[in-house]
């Protein structure tokens, strides 16, 4: 007799379990004891008090893990690694593959998997574009004839004769000083590229589509564009829910409904982007009292604060002022308790701040200078160069790079025709995958940690903290935002909203 006071009948009626439970609770109750029914005795509607306590604990932990994932900082090199299979045709893990952690000293080996990795996504990407798609059996005959179909480097050089019209996807190198070439997995093949047509701008060791002929060792380009870029939600319905992201979530934020709807509730919520914040001119302490002044009445969600942090980077005092500096903002910070209490601060170094040269990804500012600051502001975070954001549903990638100057310095060609640079540069970054396009002596990047600089699957947002003009471009259901520089740009930055995806352009000049 008292073994059944330990055992329950279970009603699958909502109606019969009460008024103490929420509806939300109650569904994930019984859908957990209808499961365990299943699997542990089909013929008996008992349960254990020991598998409803595990129940009850899981479905609380579901409820946590859903307000936890609001908010969440990633840095480079927490962000999870993944390595496209090509038996299996899908990303897998590295914990699932036999290549080695990470480290921060990689080996020639990380070098050749870098470029490799670049390509084999570009590919995979590539292949699933409907241009390149081979046409269903027993279609139209016309359907064929809008298709094309990828070579490789290995089928031209294996070829004596003239082979006529042909797209190659690839990289294109200067093996040679003056000669560019055309590389693959499979081989490198010399261009000819005098009567060729560009796209978008290029740069060098980027993936392009070459279409024209191969004949005597060379290869005829009578154009060249950029890989087919691809929404976000077009590779997660091949992939799932994977988090390629990063963050707590065991699965992707765009999966939950929950966050979708909290997100589009909150419509007070914003961002202030503000790059090149140099702490040691009192103009731009001025100016940032009065961004903090003006939204005193109405904190923002968070401040992301780019560097450079000091406008003379160089100097044997250099540390000193730069910790004087930032007492001088915590002191700021500090005048607005409102600001204070609710806003979050998030500090993303700059390519002439201290640290350890400007290879990429960046760690953090040093904790011997921020310290002070961070025990005056609690919620404040430095963070690496670059860094990822995750709101509710949104995936924001934040890096500090003047790198519109570099992609035009190293362009092989620039546009023909209505010169946007903006827009050239954000299909660029877009069509490739990853925020740094370039050769690695011209911006250089930690092997081991090249998958943690890629914006593949695209995210919703990329701030570019760049030098260069401020601009808002919108590419692929990716919307790219330049703040600009702070004080050269007449103390201009930018104001995100997430709930409606727009951005703000404001200014502080002559207040």
């Amino acid at each position: 007799p008292d073994e059944g006071r330990n055992k329950f009948q279970v009603k699958m009626n909502k109606a019969h379990c009460g008024d103490c439970l929420k509806t939300d609770t109650i569904s994930l109750l019984l859908m957990y004891f209808q499961s365990v029914l299943m699997i542990c005795d089909l013929g008996s509607s008992m349960v254990e008090l020991s598998v409803v306590e595990a129940a009850v604990q899981d479905c609380s932990q579901a409820c946590d893990e859903t307000i936890d994932n609001v908010f969440n900082i990633i840095g480079a090199f927490d962000v999870p690694r993944f390595i496209f299979s090509t038996e299996r045709k899908k990303f897998v893990p590295i914990s699932m593959t036999n290549h080695p952690v990470p480290k921060l000293c990689g080996q020639s080996r990380d070098k050749a998997e870098l470029f490799r990795e670049r390509y084999t996504i570009l590919q995979q990407r590539t292949h699933r574009h409907e241009l390149f798609t081979p046409p269903v059996i027993g279609s139209a005959p016309d359907e064929g004839r809008n298709k094309f179909q990828l070579k490789t480097v290995e089928a031209l050089l294996g070829s004596t004769a003239k082979v006529g019209e042909v797209i190659v996807l690839g990289m294109i190198t200067q093996l040679k000083e003056g000669k560019f070439y055309l590389e693959d997995p499979s081989g490198a093949v010399q261009l000819n590229m005098s009567k060729a047509i560009s796209f978008p701008c290029l740069s060098r060791h980027t993936s392009v589509f070459t279409p024209r002929w191969y004949e005597d060792s060379v290869f005829h380009v009578n154009a060249f564009g950029f890989p087919p870029t691809e929404p976000s939600s077009f590779t997660r319905a091949y992939y799932g829910n994977i988090n390629f992201f990063g963050g707590p979530s065991s699965t992707a934020v765009k999966a939950s409904a929950k966050l979708k709807q909290l997100e589009e509730e909150n419509e007070d919520a914003m961002f202030v982007i503000v790059s090149d914040v140099w702490l040691d001119r009192v103009e731009v302490l001025e100016k940032i009292q009065t961004m903090f002044s003006g939204y005193s009445a109405m904190p923002p969600t968070c401040f992301i604060f780019c560097g450079n942090f000091s406008s003379a980077p160089y100097g044997r005092h250099q540390l000193r002022t730069l910790k004087e500096s930032f007492k001088a903002l915590a002191d700021l910070i500090c005048e607005y308790p409102s600001i204070h209490n609710s806003s979050r601060f998030v500090f993303v170094p700059g390519p002439e701040d201290p640290g350890p040269g400007t290879v990429l990804p960046r760690p953090p500012l040093a904790e011997h200078i921020t310290e002070e600051f961070r025990q005056r502001v609690p919620f404040s975070v430095f963070t690496t160069n670059p860094c990822r954001i995750q709101y509710c549903s949104q995936e924001m990638v934040v890096i500090r790079e003047d790198l519109v100057n570099k992609m035009c310095r190293n362009c092989v060609r620039l546009p023909s025709s209505n010169l946007d640079i903006p827009s050239h540069f954000v299909k660029t970054i877009l069509s490739q995958g990853h925020v740094t396009p370039l050769p690695l002596y011209v911006c250089p990047v930690h092997w081991p940690y090249d998958y943690a600089l890629r914006v593949y699957p695209v995210p919703d947002v990329i701030v570019f903290a760049d030098k260069y003009d401020p601009f808002n471009v919108c590419n692929t259901d990716c919307l790219c935002i330049n703040p600009g520089s702070f004080p050269r740009s007449g103390f201009s930055f930018k104001v995100y909203y997430p709930s409606n995806r727009t951005v703000e352009d404001s200014k502080l000049q002559g207040l």
